[in-house]
C-alpha cells in the first residue's frame, strides 16, 4: 500500500531543503501535499506559551502533515531536521488522486489510520506516571532504542529530561 502513496507523488516536483530549513509555518495556506524522499522533517506545534510540541517525525515514504489535506492552513511547523528531499504535489490533485481511485484510496485510508494510531499511542504513553512506564510503552510499539545521538529527541516524545531518561536506560543496563 505504501507504494500507492508515493504513485500519488510520481509526478511532483523534487526539492531539497537543508537542516532547519522551513517547509511550512503554522497558518501558512495548505497549496502542496509533500512526500518524504529522503531525510526527516519536524512537525512542532507551539502553545500559547511558545512551548514547541513535536507532533512528528516524518522520514522517508511518509506525507507531511496528512490533515493539512483537508484543512485551509497549516496548523503546525514543518522543519527539516537534516539535509532533506521532498516530493511536492498541489493539494487539489493530490486530492483528485486519493479520491479518484479505489487503491490510492485504500492506501491514503490506512496511512491516516496509522498516524492516529501513533498519535493516540503517544497521548497515552504522555499520560503514564513514571519515566519507566512510558519507556515500557514506547517500547512496546518499538523494536529498538533510537541511536545514541537521538536519545535525547525520545526523551522529549516521551515527555520527559534527557537526564530523566539516562538515568531510567543507566538503571536497565546495570
Amino acid at each position: 500500500m505504501p507504494n500507492a502513496i508515493a504513485q500519488i507523488f510520481r509526478t511532483g516536483r523534487v526539492q531539497s531543503f537543508e537542516p532547519g530549513q522551513s517547509v511550512f509555518r503554522s497558518g501558512d495556506p495548505v497549496r502542496m501535499m509533500y512526500l518524504v524522499t529522503g531525510g526527516q522533517i519536524a512537525l512542532v506545534r507551539h502553545t500559547r506559551a511558545g512551548t514547541p510540541l513535536m507532533l512528528a517525525r516524518v522520514g522517508p515514504g511518509g506525507v507531511l502533515a496528512e490533515a493539512s489535506a483537508y484543512s485551509a492552513v497549516y496548523h503546525c511547523d514543518g522543519t527539516a531536521r537534516g539535509r532533506s528531499q521532498l516530493r511536492m504535489l498541489p493539494v487539489a490533485r493530490f486530492l483528485d488522486h486519493v479520491h479518484g481511485a479505489t487503491g490510492p484510496a485504500r492506501a491514503w485510508a490506512a496511512q491516516l489510520a496509522r498516524a492516529l494510531q501513533a498519535a493516540r499511542m503517544q497521548s497515552e504513553i504522555r499520560s503514564l506516571n513514571t519515566v519507566a512506564e512510558r519507556l515500557d510503552a514506547w517500547l512496546s510499539d518499538n523494536e529498538a532504542l533510537p541511536p545514541r545521538g537521538q536519545i535525547q529527541d525520545l526523551a522529549h516524545s516521551l515527555g520527559v529530561t534527557r537526564e530523566a531518561l539516562y538515568r531510567e536506560l543507566a538503571r536497565r543496563r546495570g
